[in-house]
């Protein structure tokens, strides 16, 4: 399988905006993982989330596509490090300052991130994981790199200087020898970005997890990391141990259907940790046996924004999906709110915007709203 390359296709994007000077947040760009669904030529793949803050595309078919991670995007297994991980949760987590996502810093706050000591150095530069983060669907990792050409979050290349998150070259990360697209890989797709203004030289790297086939998402495991800095000529490993920290864990089988004169939105399955909120749903055309390509991307402009008990809308991180008969169903992944929430409403609403990260009223489709009691967490 080929390392996960990073394209040009994103570089325009991020050149555009910035000239165009777009003041764009951490999650802001969390819906061009849905745009580029329609796009399934393109390659598997993990790209960096840059400065401008797209998240990756990961792979697709003609019959499939994946928005990986979707973010940070964007794989690890084997719990044969275990013991470097500290059994204690970390107090004063990095993650609780993170600005991007809620669910991280949610994470950081109830102390569920793992303190963790794999670092490696070539000539005068070290790259050193300090915490990891994993709830069984979603895995996050901050990287701190230590170089004498980073100051401040910039990176020279001896060509140019680069924001740090630019100056990753190639990206592979492997759990259990797979790849993501590797016959029984449980890697599903992931993203990387910088930690923020108060941390410029470190970067968050993220992972979506899924159970393929035989395979299962281990509650502990190590993913060997591997990857290069622009303008030197040497590729890092890194090992980097997992552990399941969060129990506090809802999981609802609602199959709640709504429906107007034309469309029907049927949730099937949903599950929430304090780190992420899973949706999996489907989005059906009536009177279609089978999609036509106008039919598939008017279905692909349709998104769930979702609210809980507070009125407070979950930011939306990634999700997968496929096109099958007259619906589209799709694998979605939200931050979850802070706290706790009765219920969570599903607002289906239609994407003008790719930029924006709130939904106007306007975008609504009127009589698909969905209400999911959430029963008290196991």
């Amino acid at each position: 399988m080929d390392k996960f390359n990073l394209d040009q296709e994103f570089q325009g994007l991020k050149e555009g905006n910035a000239a165009a000077g777009m003041p764009i947040s951490p999650l802001v760009r969390a819906r061009l993982d849905e745009t580029y669904a329609s796009l399934p030529e393109q390659p598997a793949g993990r790209r960096r989330k840059p400065q401008s803050k797209l998240r990756r595309l990961s792979s697709a078919t003609a019959a499939a596509f994946v928005l990986g991670a979707g973010l940070f995007a964007s794989g690890f297994v084997s719990p044969a490090m275990a013991d470097s991980i500290k059994s204690i949760p970390l107090i004063g987590s990095l993650f609780s300052s993170i600005e991007g996502d809620i669910g991280l810093r949610n994470a950081g706050e109830l102390g569920l991130a793992s303190s963790v000591n794999s670092e490696v150095s070539y000539r005068d530069v070290k790259l050193e994981v300090t915490e990891t983060v994993f709830d069984g669907s979603r895995a996050a990792f901050l990287l701190k790199v230590e170089a004498p050409n980073l100051k401040n979050g910039e990176f020279d290349t001896g060509k140019k200087k680069v924001k740090l998150s630019d100056a990753i070259s190639n990206l592979t990360l492997t759990v259990d020898g797979k790849q993501q697209g590797d016959p029984g890989s449980i890697l599903q797709g992931g993203y990387f970005t910088g930690a923020g203004e108060a941390h410029p030289d470190m970067l968050i790297f993220e992972e979506v997890f899924e159970a393929s086939g035989s395979s299962t998402v281990p509650d502990t495991f190590t993913a060997e990391a591997l990857l290069s800095l622009e303008g030197i000529d040497h590729e890092f490993k890194l090992d980097i141990p997992f552990k399941k920290t969060t129990e506090d864990i809802i999981n609802v089988q609602p199959d709640a259907l709504s429906a107007n004169d034309e469309l029907s939105v049927t949730v099937a399955e949903l599950q929430s940790t304090p780190l992420t909120t899973r949706v999996h749903y489907s989005i059906a055309l009536f009177n279609a046996d089978t999609l036509t390509e106008k039919e598939e991307k008017r279905l692909n402009k349709i998104r769930l924004a979702v609210y809980d008990d507070q009125g407070r809308q979950l930011p939306a991180l990634n999700g997968d999906g496929q096109y099958s008969a007259n619906a589209l169903s799709f694998d979605a992944r939200y931050a979850t709110t802070s706290g706790t929430t009765s219920y969570l409403l599903l607002k289906p609403f239609i994407v003008e915007d790719d930029f924006a990260e709130t939904v106007e009223e306007k975008q609504f489709i009127k009589g698909l709203e969905l209400k999911i009691e959430l029963p008290v967490a196991k």
